[in-house]
């Protein structure tokens, strides 16, 4: 029996495909004169098969080992059924869209904005220090290793701190490359203006973005416009750090509390199975540092492919974990923390006044000394750029309101994403996230439109009356703005 190997739609992966002699056609269903004229045939079919199986298995052996898991237009697509549940952890894909993504025919866009989260990177320096210590505590411990834990006896933690990792500045590069490609038009206009806050990741990412737009465009596109310091009592949107009861405050815990509910519920059974398999007696906060090790080590790889430390979870444990970290990003920072909201105001106003080509105006953590200077934020540009961290888009997803149909999230019962409205840290805020915001002139109409794009999904702007394609009048989406316009709560932040 020969066999031919087929290729698995949207995979890497290549699997047996058996033909049976029932396949090829029987001599004896033909007369007698035709007899040698089929068995040549099906020897001559069979030569074919054989040797197309040769050379597809030849192929996929001979495929360079280092391809990457990272696309520019679709992002990560490398196991896909876990990767894409790693919460904040996740690196960037391209989530689905209920509209197209593409603007109606009839309309062109006349200005493109981007708030970016960094590239992927190294742990914390805090959580590289305690990762460590858990994997010197498995190897000190451990009475055994067996199967898909045999790769933990020898294994070396090599993770830095803090820094984007070789796949975390291609995402990047991958960034601006996919930028480019929607909004070429304007760019080859003029370049994008570009700001970053002042962390070394946030503003290599930058950089990072920006050769991927040259590289796209095949043309010099300029340098980082401007860095905003970040630091305690530093006005900057791009990282919050001033709004005091919400950094030392009851609502700096609100995103832990959530998660200690969930954590008692779901981490127990992977923490008895772990620890059955190893002999060890890892603590629940290990057993989560040990399924972190899977997207961080991930990342340690250059062409970011899947971790061993993956496959010691199973597809539901993965599932859990990522509800664990969007419960830890919705109550902390976005929608279900009190302040959470208020901490996107300034930027949201920063928006409106590009939109509306306006001077800012807001009272809370804008810097008035850089805004209100044409060189360091200009109104008359058609392309924006803004990098920044995953928490800080949180805030401002919730001050624009785009997640305003996510209700309140059960810490006790997982939701999915359909429950959610859409909201899991995977999908708003994973390496590399993006948000984009347009504005369309639409032949045959006098006022401009807006649309807002999370990762490639187009947003539904109920609160703006938007229309099948996703679109507000312009007019419509800054009076949608109230709460941003009036400055969120931000009398609250400096009360006891």
């Amino acid at each position: 029996m020969a066999s031919v190997w087929r290729r698995l739609k949207g995979s890497q992966q290549y699997s047996p495909l058996p033909v049976t002699d029932k396949d090829l056609p029987s001599p004896s269903k033909y007369r007698h004169d035709r007899k040698t004229n089929i068995w040549s045939l099906t020897i001559a079919l069979t030569v074919l098969i054989t040797l197309f199986g040769v050379f597809e298995i030849y192929r996929v052996l001979a495929a360079p080992a280092d391809k990457s898991c990272d696309t520019i237009d679709d992002g990560y697509r490398c196991s896909p059924k876990i990767s894409h549940f790693w919460g904040q952890y996740s690196l960037w894909f391209s989530v689905p869209s209920d509209i197209d993504v593409d603007p109606p025919k009839t309309c062109d866009v006349t200005f493109a904005s981007v708030l970016s989260r960094h590239g992927g990177r190294d742990p914390t320096a805090g959580k590289t220090m305690l990762y460590k210590i858990m994997i010197a505590n498995i190897q000190s411990t451990a009475k055994a290793y067996p199967g898909e834990f045999a790769f933990l006896k020898n294994y070396q933690y090599t993770l830095g701190a803090d820094q984007l990792t070789d796949a975390g500045r291609q995402e990047m590069v991958n960034s601006g490359a996919h930028f480019y490609r929607r909004y070429s038009t304007l760019i080859d206009s003029k370049p994008p203006f570009v700001r970053s806050s002042g962390q070394d990741r946030v503003v290599e990412s930058a950089e990072k973005w920006l050769q991927g737009l040259a590289e796209a465009s095949k043309q010099a596109v300029g340098d980082v416009d401007v860095v905003i310091p970040e630091g305690a009592g530093i006005n900057n949107t791009l990282s919050h750090e001033i709004c005091t009861a919400f950094e030392e405050g009851a609502f700096s815990e609100t995103g832990d509390d959530a998660q200690a509910i969930w954590v008692a519920k779901f981490v127990p059974p992977i923490q008895s199975r772990i620890n059955s398999k190893l002999g060890t007696n890892l603590t629940t906060a290990q057993t989560i540092y040990l399924m972190d090790m899977c997207p961080f080590d991930t990342l340690t790889s250059p062409t970011a492919q899947i971790s061993q430390f993956c496959q010691l979870f199973t597809k539901k444990e993965w599932h859990q974990y990522d509800y664990y970290q969007t419960l830890g990003k919705y109550y902390g920072y976005a929608n279900g923390n009190p302040l959470g909201p208020t901490q996107g105001v300034g930027y949201v106003n920063e928006l409106l006044a590009r939109l509306t080509e306006t001077p800012v105006d807001d009272h809370t953590n804008t810097n008035r000394t850089l805004d209100s200077d044409p060189k360091t934020f200009p109104l008359n540009r058609k392309v924006y750029a803004d990098f920044s961290h995953d928490n800080d888009m949180s805030g401002i997803f919730g001050a624009l309101g785009i997640y305003n149909k996510t209700k309140p999230l059960s810490n006790t019962t997982l939701e999915n994403i359909d429950e959610t409205k859409g909201y899991s840290a995977a999908w708003t805020v994973p390496f590399a996230a993006r948000m984009y915001v347009e504005k369309l002139h639409c032949h045959g109409e006098k006022e401009e439109y807006v649309r807002i794009l999370v990762n490639d999904r187009v947003m539904p702007l109920e609160f703006c009356d938007a229309d099948k394609h996703g679109r507000c009048k312009l007019g419509k989406f800054v009076k949608s703005q109230s709460f941003a316009r009036g400055g969120g709560h931000w009398s609250q932040c400096f009360t006891d």
